[in-house]
């Protein structure tokens, strides 16, 4: 096995090496052939839709090529021709599978034929799709009640999909159905929602264009949504300022070489952050709170700075909320922040001559116990200057995979609308239940308490997504059976309930014909538009199914007397979106809508300033402080992804804009807190913590010093998420703290 290898940070993002690397991925799983035939269609107008992020394409796409160095890694990753069948899982037993890396097991190849793991085998053996329906119908159909199963789903499943799944849920009885939602944008849900009057941001890539300032909080473009750059770079041009603010120097954020512009091939490239502050974790409610109460003493002399007509006749709560945020002490929030009066000042007489303002923000905001509160608080700095529901202006929370939030409005969520629920009793003649399901955390804690006792995933990693892995770990072996829909083996399959499953699903390369019709899929990007996916490459095996059917065939396997035609719904997916278009609002003639060349938008009344909340008004909130107190020995730990990495999904060893080589078990540490504790670089420490007198431990991270403040530290996750608590949890939303753990270091 190859040494950890630790360099110099970069000062730069893409570029000529960029292209290389990506290519060097896809051609090494691929042939030449499939490898071009893919990515002439990535992101393009009737092709396919990145497996990867969120981020929307524009209107007029590349011919050079719409995709973006982990696209690239994501669509080699999906589409390896390697393959792991059943011959692979005759070969490794669970227990010698459980004992290699995440990276490993996502390299042996696609998933081929339905397994199972019976109780007491120690391998997976063949099982035939019937077989696999009728066990999983048995399973449900044997419990006491339909609460005692919990049916999880990924960011990557389609819309068509997750209707189907919902719907079944919802006739067999429950709205069990956490997502990855809840471990991610879920503070955003709710913060927009109770502010604006929807859970999604308000902007579209033209508003980022005619942007003048755009603010990014808690996020790294570069790795986690690179051709976000490209947007950056363009609205840079147009004169808007970029405003960085991250506890860690990111190469991303400093300079972008576009690998499609000369100048990013031969030249320097473009500087992205015109400013950038580095705050201590988790205090950017005190920081936004400085800046506020600085725009209200230039407001004294310069009323305009202010925008009070739409403060007036469009929002409320503005009196309590400059109440409370006159009550603090301008000097203790500053000392919070962690940074100097001179960079907020800086930043505030920017904010304060500019109208057109965008806020853009990661898991950097919302993976905290005052997750919300971060939200909100952004949500009032964009109300007192009237920056929303007008051209150049917003919100934007930066989605983490493809269709995560076209699950949500497909109906994917614990707490369902009455709206949704009557619509589909209307349109299905069954009366859906009402009372709320379990969210991501509450269904890991009912597992572990042996209150759900089957577990269906649809897509992702659950148990490398999850909080807390050893107790994660023994809730998935609580239950009596745990079945996993997914294109490539991952750790979840190796945590088995007494029965497991893995059902092999196709992805969005594949190409799904049925009764010689070759089908389509849609998605929603982060910005509200829905639009047409297409896959281009033969399946890795005739056993593997599109995931609609694989839900179609569970359904009906598990329901009785069902008044829904399943295998008419999959004989054609345009069957699946005439009852969505029946069922969503904003779906009206969803079939002819999705044909346009760039699908279609979404209804959404925090773009048009048609708020949605109850009293109709965008509301001004109260939040609170960042509460963490750590010991003198104690640091606040944030987990984060390598440039290697995708979600759970690793794409190899390199975090190459962090220097980081060979290796995935390091811990970022301030230089001088580094020197504090008698440590040098690559030393090997253990992280630790005591919550609830619960001791977690994790040993091996190498020390690697680097550009972050004082008594702050980084991680990669999964690695690091045995750490973090069940229950510390943001408050409404419950998405797991996983951006601030407190936790001490021993060599």
């Amino acid at each position: 096995m190859k040494q950890l290898k630790i360099k110099e940070q970069a000062k730069s993002a893409a570029g000529i090496k960029a292209v290389y690397i990506s290519l060097q991925q896809i051609f090494t799983r691929m042939s030449v052939k499939n490898s071009l035939n893919v990515l002439s269609k990535l992101n393009q107008k009737d092709g396919i839709d990145c497996p990867g992020c969120a981020w929307p394409d524009p209107s007029h796409r590349s011919k050079l090529g719409e995709f973006c160095e982990n696209g690239v890694k994501a669509i080699a990753e999906e589409a390896m021709e390697k393959i792991a069948d059943p011959s692979f899982f005759a070969k490794y037993s669970v227990q010698e599978l459980q004992n290699q890396s995440d990276y490993w097991l996502g390299q042996q190849g696609r998933l081929t034929h339905p397994m199972i793991l019976r109780e007491n085998d120690t391998h997976y053996t063949p099982i035939s799709w019937n077989q696999a329906n009728a066990i999983i119908g048995q399973e449900l159909n044997a419990l006491d009640n339909p609460n005692e199963a919990a049916f999880y789903t990924s960011g990557r499943t389609s819309n068509e999909a997750a209707f189907l799944y919902q719907l079944f849920v919802r006739m067999y009885g429950t709205n069990n159905l956490p997502d990855c939602s809840n471990m991610c944008h879920e503070s955003s849900g709710v913060a927009l929602s109770k502010t604006v009057g929807i859970g999604k941001g308000s902007v579209t890539l033209d508003d980022l264009y005619k942007a003048e300032v755009i603010l990014i909080f808690g996020q790294n473009p570069a790795t986690n949504h690179p051709r976000m750059l490209a947007c950056l770079e363009k609205a840079k041009q147009n004169g808007a300022k970029v405003i960085a603010i991250n506890p860690l120097k990111e190469a991303g954020l400093i300079n972008f070489k576009n690998p499609q512009n000369p100048k990013g091939v031969i030249g320097g490239g473009v500087d992205i952050a015109d400013y950038y502050l580095q705050i201590k974790i988790n205090e950017d409610v005190a920081l936004l709170k400085a800046i506020m109460i600085k725009l209200f003493d230039i407001a004294e002399e310069n009323p305009e700075v202010l925008d009070v007509d739409f403060i007036t006749s469009k929002t409320a709560g503005f009196t309590e909320f400059k109440k409370e945020l006159l009550n603090h002490n301008l000097n203790e929030l500053i000392q919070k922040t962690g940074l100097s009066t001179q960079e907020i000042d800086d930043v505030v007489a920017l904010i304060a001559s500019r109208k057109k303002i965008i806020a853009c923000w990661g898991m950097g905001l919302t993976q905290h116990v005052n997750g919300v509160d971060n939200i909100q608080e952004v949500v009032n700095l964009l109300l007192m200057k009237g920056s929303i529901a007008k051209e150049g202006t917003g919100t934007c929370p930066v989605r983490g995979h493809s269709n995560v939030q076209g699950d949500r409005t497909m109906g994917i969520a614990e707490k369902p609308s009455k709206q949704l629920l009557d619509k589909i009793s209307e349109n299905f003649g069954f009366t859906p239940p009402k009372e709320h399901g379990y969210s991501v955390v509450e269904a890991i804690t009912a597992m572990y308490h042996k209150k759900v006792k089957v577990f269906i995933g649809m897509g992702g990693n659950f148990l490398s997504a999850a909080p807390d892995t050893n107790y994660t770990t023994q809730a998935l072996q609580n239950c009596n059976l745990t079945a996993h829909i997914s294109t490539k083996l991952n750790r979840s399959h190796l945590t088995p309930g007494k029965t497991a499953l893995i059902l092999p699903s196709m992805g969005r390369t594949d190409k799904f014909i049925k009764n010689g019709k070759v089908q389509f899929i849609t998605v929603e990007n982060s910005m509200g538009v829905v639009h047409s996916s297409k896959g281009a490459l033969t399946p890795p095996s005739k056993e593997v199914e599109s995931e609609p059917v694989i839900v179609a065939n569970i359904a009906k396997a598990t329901l009785k007397n069902s008044k829904v035609d399943w295998d008419f719904l999959t004989d054609d997916f345009n069957n699946i979106r005439d009852l969505i278009d029946k069922t969503i609002d904003g779906f009206e003639n969803f079939n002819e809508r999705v044909k346009q060349p760039i699908g279609f938008e979404l209804p959404n009344g925090s773009r048009t300033g048609n708020f949605t909340t109850e009293n109709k008004k965008a509301n001004f909130t109260v939040n609170k402080l960042g509460n963490i107190q750590p010991e003198s020995d104690e640091y606040i730990m944030m987990t984060t992804r390598s440039h290697d990495q995708f979600n759970t999904t690793i794409y190899g060893l390199d975090d190459r804009y962090r220097g980081i080589y060979n290796g995935r078990m390091v811990v970022f540490m301030n230089r001088e807190d580094v020197a504090k504790n008698n440590l040098k670089k690559g030393d090997k420490v253990t992280l630790y913590n005591n919550y609830n007198n619960i001791k977690r431990q994790v040993d091996g991270f190498s020390v690697v010093p680097y550009d972050i403040p004082k008594g702050c530290v980084a991680t990669y996750y999964p690695e690091s998420n045995p750490l973090v608590p069940i229950d510390l949890i943001a408050h409404s939303s419950h998405t797991p703290s996983s951006k601030s753990i407190k936790v001490k270091i021993k060599a």
